[in-house]
């Protein structure tokens, strides 16, 4: 693979699958487009990897909860004259704890980041790239859009599920176009996630052989959206995981996440 003279839009990259991801392009000659809410940490990988690839960076601090984010970023980008041929939609965050733990004004700027930005940022350049007939675009998802709802981050696996959703139909409509979309359904995957909403003491006690490092995640998505594979699964576990979902009748599937999850829960509740 090589993205020579292409410019890709990475949203989450500060840290975790988003930095993987900028490494990753750049190494394959990719001009950077940087987005995340942290700009100093931006502008240090942007440095980084300009330092290491001899590619142009752009960084652009931004909250995409922020119903104004994802325009003003295609509008800056436009005025520049920069063209998206990879986009990765990676920012996000979990909300742990029930439904009714958080105001209706965090679960609010969570759909926002995790749904709507997701949706407004491809809307925003998969125009361009139909018109230049090349495009990717990796929506990245999670195995928990892929098995049934467990209790607790009641909105992260739905709106999961709906990037997967999404990146099938955009697969389906792009056919033939040169543009390829993809879903990646990482699992357990080590970086600031769970650091950031505070989870790090419940999925530290989890084995070492449901997690992977962030780097053959990413390897693994950009081989998959070449392929124009849709919906892409990294790692043993987590695709035997997946396959027992889908296996199992649905309500012994969901049964099965229920009491695996209350398990887990008292677990570390201990």
């Amino acid at each position: 693979m090589t993205y020579k003279n292409k410019w890709a839009l990475i949203t989450g990259a500060s840290a975790g699958i988003g930095a993987a991801f900028a490494r990753s392009l750049a190494q394959k000659g990719a001009n950077l487009v940087l987005v995340a809410r942290r700009k100093e940490k931006l502008e240090s990988l942007a440095a980084e990897l300009a330092a290491a690839y001899s590619v142009e960076t752009i960084v652009i601090a931004a909250d995409l909860a922020d119903p104004l984010a994802s325009s003003d970023i295609a509008e800056k980008l436009a005025s520049d004259g920069v063209n998206i041929d990879i986009l990765v939609n990676n920012a996000g965050f979990g909300m742990p704890g029930n439904f009714t733990e958080s105001d209706w004004a965090a679960h609010r700027d969570f759909l926002a980041l995790m749904v709507t930005s997701y949706a407004h940022l491809t809307h925003a350049f998969l125009p361009g790239m139909l018109e230049r007939d090349y495009g990717r675009i990796i929506q990245v998802a999670s195995v928990a859009g892929l098995v049934p709802g467990s209790s607790g981050h009641t909105l992260y696996g739905a709106s999961k599920a709906f990037l997967v959703s999404f990146a099938q139909s955009l697969a389906g409509e792009c056919e033939g176009t040169g543009v390829h979309a993809s879903a990646l359904c990482p699992g357990f995957t080590y970086s600031e996630f769970h650091d950031v909403n505070e989870t790090r003491s419940l999925v530290s006690q989890l084995p070492k052989h449901m997690f992977m490092e962030a780097e053959p995640v990413v390897e693994g998505a950009l081989e998959a959206v070449e392929k124009a594979h849709v919906v892409y699964v990294p790692g043993a576990w987590n695709k035997f995981t997946v396959w027992l979902m889908k296996a199992l009748p649905r309500p012994w599937a969901a049964l099965m996440v229920k009491n695996q999850s209350a398990k887990f829960r008292r677990a570390t509740a201990d």
